[in-house]
C-alpha cells in the first residue's frame, strides 16, 4: 500500500516541531522526519489511514501561537530502514548512557547503553522528556528496587532501570504498537521485564507496590493517574514525572494527591520539565 507524506511548515520551529510530533504520534502515523534549516517536519501514514480533518484538529490548536501550514502527497512505497538510517542518530546523555539504533556502532565509554530499534521518532530518546528521565535516573540507586515505567513506550526508560540494578521492572503502555515494540527491545538488550499492554487498570489489577515510579506521559493524564501512583507507592518512594510544560509543574505539585511528597529535584529543557518527587510519611 502507498503511504501519505504530510509535510507541515513551522514558523517557529522551535519548540513547536516537538508539540507537533507528540500530538500527531496520537494519530497512525509509522514514521517522523525533521528538517530544522526548512523549518519542516514530515510526517507518512498508510494511504488508508490518512484523514485530512484529522491532522487540520491536531494542528488548529496552535495556530494563534505559530504559522502552521500543512499539505499531503502520495508516495511509493518507502524503505523505511533506509530513511531512519539517515536521520536518526544515538542519543548521548553525558558519559551516562547512550541510546542507540542496532545500525550504530557500539559505544563503550558509557556507563549504560540502550539499543532502540528506531520504529518512531517518539520514544527513541530524542525528546527533551526522554533525557531528562535519563539523567534523573542517574542519581538513583535502583538496586533491588521494584520499578514502574508508566506509558512505557519503547521501553528505554524500563531498560535503563534494569542495567541499573533493579530487581524487578513492569512496563505499561496504552498503544499495542508500542507494547509490542518494548518487548523486542526488552529481548534486544537482554533485560527481564514484565510487559503490559493496558492503561492505568493494570496498576492495581497486578497490584505490586513500588520503591520507583517513572511516568512520562503529560499532564492532564498524569493529573488523572496520580492518585493510583500514590496507592502504589511505598513509603519513601520516588516518584519521576514528565511529559509536561514548566507551566505546569504548579498544577501538577499542587495537586492534593502529592500532599506530603518532597520535590527532590527539577529539570527544564526548553520548554519541557522534569520532576523527581519523594514520597513522605
Amino acid at each position: 500500500m502507498n503511504y501519505i507524506e504530510v509535510t507541515i511548515k513551522l514558523k517557529p520551529f522551535r519548540p513547536f516541531n516537538e508539540i507537533v510530533v507528540a500530538q500527531l504520534s496520537g494519530l497512525p502515523f509509522d514514521s517522523f522526519t525533521e528538517d530544522e534549516d526548512e523549518e519542516l517536519v514530515k510526517a507518512y501514514i498508510l494511504e488508508g489511514d490518512y484523514v485530512q480533518t484529522d491532522v487540520e484538529n491536531v494542528l488548529s490548536p496552535f495556530e494563534d501561537l505559530a504559522k502552521i501550514k500543512f499539505t499531503a502527497s502520495k508516495i511509493e512505497k518507502v524503505n523505511w530502514n533506509q530513511k531512519w538510517e539517515e536521520n536518526f542518530d544515538a542519543v548521548e546523555v553525558g558519559e551516562f548512557c547512550c541510546v542507540r539504533a542496532p545500525f550504530h556502532v557500539e559505544r563503550s565509554n558509557f556507563t549504560h547503553e540502550i539499543i532502540i530499534e528506531p520504529k518512531m521518532s517518539f520514544g527513541t530518546g530524542h525528546h527533551q522528556t526522554t533525557q531528562m528521565m535519563i539523567e534523573h535516573m542517574e542519581s538513583i540507586d535502583f538496586t533491588s528496587k521494584t520499578v514502574l515505567d508508566m506509558g512505557s513506550g519503547t521501553g528505554i526508560l524500563a531498560i535503563l532501570a534494569k542495567q541499573m540494578g533493579a530487581k524487578e521492572v513492569v512496563g505499561i503502555d496504552i498503544e499495542k504498537w508500542a507494547y509490542e515494540n518494548m518487548i523486542e527491545n526488552f529481548d534486544r538488550n537482554n533485560v527481564d521485564i514484565t510487559a503490559c499492554n493496558g492503561g492505568e487498570e493494570l496498576i492495581a489489577k497486578i497490584g505490586k507496590p513500588y520503591d520507583v515510579i517513572i511516568a512520562n506521559i503529560n499532564k492532564n493524564i498524569l493529573l488523572g493517574q496520580l492518585p493510583t501512583y500514590n496507592s502504589h507507592l511505598n513509603t519513601g518512594a520516588l516518584l519521576l514525572l514528565s511529559g509536561f510544560y514548566e507551566t505546569d509543574v504548579d498544577d501538577l505539585i499542587q495537586a492534593k494527591e502529592l500532599d506530603g511528597y518532597a520535590l527532590i529535584h527539577q529539570i527544564t529543557k526548553e520548554t519541557w520539565c522534569a520532576l523527581k518527587l519523594r514520597k513522605g510519611d
